[in-house]
């Protein structure tokens, strides 16, 4: 067996094996105090200010051999010392922290900063024949630029052993991982495909695979049943076991898209190959707490977790293999630790990493041990439902301000902290002036007077959260302090962000409430940049078309590649058609339109006993619709549907108002509704889709929301559902920030109406009908309500799938409805 060989950073090597103590969170913690963007700037400034004696970012690197327990690694220490002097004094090595809080409080360097330091001395020390060493800590105050520094003095002796006995401790992880790996990559070399090969799946998965091994992005349009998420994970497999992909991040939007990438590689496993995957459940749901609250005095997994976590992942590493929520969970209460800060650091020495697109993508939340500035891996990003990341990217990347949470923490503070008070009235002054300039919705070139006044809020705010608010046992709302303190952080790290594919504007909100947007109009330029940490990226999806728009909106370019899966279904299996003589159109709508919408849905759903789903535009249409609905045939006087309890629903009530699992059972001939009502939690959602069973007694019509929980994710399979109706085109509202996509696109391309309306529509409408085909042995409907959909604009969108589609008016949609069911029965 070869030996083991690692190369680390200074940093990662610190911050794992030395850290210790409590999580304190918000600006207490180490880690926030720390300022990356604003730290490069003074970084530059503090080294340009030394004389000829001083070199500035030094690149050092040590390798050396450790015996652990009788196996030898080999590791490679690397990192970039933000300073070395050479003078009359001797050797300094010198390191530079900028914070937003007052430095001249510090009585003494943080441990991990110093630690850092040593190890570049040390490294120094192994290199050039010296006695003694000094480092030298600077903090630096961002808005004042004051500064305090501290000096240690190490012979050069003391500080090699030191840094040697680091390294011994980091050996114990780096012989388990070598072992790890060989047993890993063994089993995936006697891997096979877990199935027969459908018609086109090798090729889909050789295009993977020669993706990844050719540093390539791939966009693929994956027609539900073609098995694309097996047919994404083997070849990203097939490359990790050939030691070209470090670590596959399966990247989702929905938990239920999560669980099926957790079942795909659970298939793997018990077909022998060894992986260590690891699922990221968000912080809120796998708290111990009611609400997260990450200190010592709210949380006794806080206190002393540093002290534990490391026993507690080792434990987990050596005798679990595929890291679910209820494995975190099992082994944090174990040790007596934080779940969610565990689970980020078992990821380190996992395969696989299983989390939501925020955790690769996100400025704020992104996982900094890998995506760090200067980081970049072999790793390959499997991006579930890319449709969903266009939308979720310009979220991520865009950032508001109210000036209502400005003056409310204003008052909140006054007789608190007076800086804290004149800074917060100093930056509401700011937003008043724009706000006087505003009658509803105004675009803003430049808003540096703002940033200046939130840099000083900030500065005060550290201050506030670290000295005062602690010994503060009256105090009111943390919560919203603690909101606008982390709101005002990401607005200005979006500030850094802007460019020419941001816009700026001013609004009132939906709330009525004044406020400031940096609005990212194309995230394609922002993912690049964490798109470039990584090897390759798939993006797939039932829906991604045009793939041309996805291409350019999710960071690729013209060398990446394009594929189109063909469908394993046969035209036969099902029935799509466009109703041409009725619209959605909000000057079409009224009860003529609605009761021709419900005579149709009465038609379609009565033609076969089974499951059905109609999707509409709105909660509001869906009701307006709804009302029109045959009573004469079918149980609308019976109907009972969803309602989330709340403060004005007793649990008592709550029931009566739910559809029991059981009501459509010995209603032969009958139909029952059930409508999706908004605020549902995971319970009603599932309760929800249980009712879809295969052998009702009844027609069960659904009645649901296009683009919400139900219209993209849920699998119905076989007779679960066997028809779908979806009304209108599902082009999102008209509204100020919309016209402003529109706008934006029409300058920069011309295609402003496809861009901000058509293709998001057309998307959740393709999702809605896929949720119709299942499985190869799948038969249904599916029936567009809208004349629209027949223009060339919107069938240039269709999928392939669709060639065979049918134009029917009210009075013959019936017939084709049951020839189609005569001649797959």
């Amino acid at each position: 067996m070869d030996d083991a060989y690692k190369r680390v950073s200074v940093r990662t090597l610190v911050e794992f094996i030395l850290r210790e103590g409590d999580i304190v969170s918000g600006a207490a913690g180490v880690k926030d105090a720390e300022v990356m963007q604003e730290g490069a700037r003074i970084h530059r400034y503090l080294q340009k200010k030394e004389g000829p004696d001083y070199s500035a970012e030094v690149f050092l690197s040590h390798e050396e051999k450790i015996i652990y327990e009788e196996c030898p690694v080999l590791i490679k220490v690397e990192g970039r010392a933000d300073g070395i002097i050479d003078n009359d004094n001797g050797i300094i090595i010198h390191e530079i922290k900028s914070m937003y809080s007052d430095v001249t409080k510090l009585k003494e360097a943080y441990n991990i900063h110093q630690a850092q330091a040593k190890c570049y001395a040390a490294i120094y020390c192994l290199q050039n024949n010296i006695e003694e060493i000094i480092i030298r800590m600077t903090y630096c105050q961002i808005e004042t630029m004051l500064i305090n520094e501290f000096d240690y003095r190490y012979a050069s002796d003391e500080i090699i052993e030191w840094f040697r006995n680091l390294l011994y401790e980091y050996a114990k992880w780096l012989v388990w991982e070598h072992e790890w790996v060989q047993k890993r990559n063994k089993s995936i070399k006697e891997m096979k495909f877990p199935f027969d090969y459908r018609e086109g799946q090798f090729e889909l998965v050789k295009n993977v695979y020669l993706s990844i091994l050719r540093k390539k992005n791939l966009f693929l349009q994956a027609p539900t049943g073609v098995g694309k998420t097996i047919s994404t994970v083997f070849p990203a497999v097939t490359g990790m076991g050939q030691e070209i992909v470090s670590k596959i991040f399966y990247l989702t939007a929905k938990t239920i898209t999560r669980t099926v990438a957790e079942d795909t590689f659970k298939l793997l496993i018990d077909n022998g190959v060894r992986l260590k995957v690891a699922t990221i459940t968000a912080k809120e749901k796998i708290c111990v707490l009611d609400k997260p609250n990450c200190n010592p005095e709210s949380c006794e997994r806080a206190k002393g977790h540093y002290d534990r976590v490391n026993e507690a992942i080792y434990d987990m590493l050596v005798n679990e293999e595929r890291i679910s929520r209820d494995t975190i969970e099992d082994y944090a209460k174990k040790y007596m630790v934080c779940p969610f800060e565990m689970c980020l650091d078992v990821t380190m020495w996992c395969d696989v990493i299983i989390c939501d697109y925020n955790y690769v993508f996100d400025p704020v939340v992104h996982l900094k041990r890998y995506f760090g500035e200067g980081q970049k891996d072999d790793y390959v990003f499997l991006v579930d439902e890319s449709h969903n990341l266009v939308d979720r990217a310009r979220s991520m990347y865009s950032a508001r301000i109210d000036k209502g949470l400005v003056m409310d923490i204003r008052a909140l503070v006054k007789t608190y902290d007076k800086k804290l008070y004149k800074a917060l009235d100093g930056l509401n002054s700011s937003l008043l002036n724009y706000k006087r300039q505003c009658e509803e919705f105004m675009l803003v070139e430049s808003i540096g007077d703002v940033v200046l006044k939130i840099m000083r809020v900030l500065t005060c705010y550290d201050d506030f959260l670290q000295e005062t608010l602690p010994k503060l046992h009256d105090f009111g709302n943390t919560d919203d302090v603690m909101k606008l303190y982390f709101e005002l952080r990401f607005f200005l790290a979006v500030h850094d962000l802007l460019d020419d594919k941001y816009r700026i504007y001013a609004d009132y909100g939906d709330r009525g409430e004044f406020g400031i947007t940096l609005n990212c109009m194309d995230p394609s330029t922002n993912l690049k940049e964490y798109l470039k940490k990584g090897r390759s990226a798939i993006f797939f999806s039932a829906t991604l078309l045009p793939v041309r728009y996805y291409i350019e909106q999710l960071g690729g370019d013209e060398e990446d590649y394009a594929v189109y899966a063909e469908s394993s279904f046969k035209s036969e299996q099902q029935l799509v058609m466009i109703a041409t003589d009725v619209s959605s159109r909000y000057s079409r709508r009224g009860e003529e339109e609605y009761r021709k919408i419900a005579e149709y849905i009465n038609a379609f759903v009565k033609a076969k006993k089974g499951n059905y789903i109609v999707f509409y535009p709105s909660y509001k249409m869906m009701m307006d619709v709804y009302e029109y609905v045959d009573t004469k045939n079918n149980m609308k006087d019976n109907t009972k549907s969803y309602t989330k309890s709340n403060k004005n629903n007793n649990e008592e009530n709550a029931e009566d108002n739910m559809l029991d699992a059981d009501t459509t059972d010995n209603l032969e001939g009958k139909c029952a509704y059930v409508l999706q009502q908004p605020g549902m939690n995971e319970e009603e959602r599932e309760e929800f889709l249980r009712l879809f069973k295969e052998e009702n007694d009844a027609t069960l019509v659904g009645m649901c929301v296009m683009g919400g929980i139900f219209g993209e994710g849920i699998d119905l399979r076989d007779d679960m559902l066997i028809g779908a109706v979806i009304v209108g085109t599902g082009l999102p509202m008209v509204g100020n920030e919309r016209e402003l996509y529109r706008n934006y696109y029409d300058e920069v391309c011309g295609s402003g109406f496809e861009y901000a309306y058509l293709y998001p529509g057309m998307n959740k409408v393709l999702q809605a009908a896929g949720r119709v085909i299942r499985t190869d042995t799948d038969k249904g409907c599916i029936l567009l309500l809208d004349e629209r959909f027949a223009n060339n604009q919107y069938r240039a969108l269709f999928p392939r799938e669709w060639s065979n589609l049918k134009y029917v008016k009210k009075d013959n949609m019936a017939n084709y409805v049951d020839e189609f069911w005569k001649k797959t029965e």
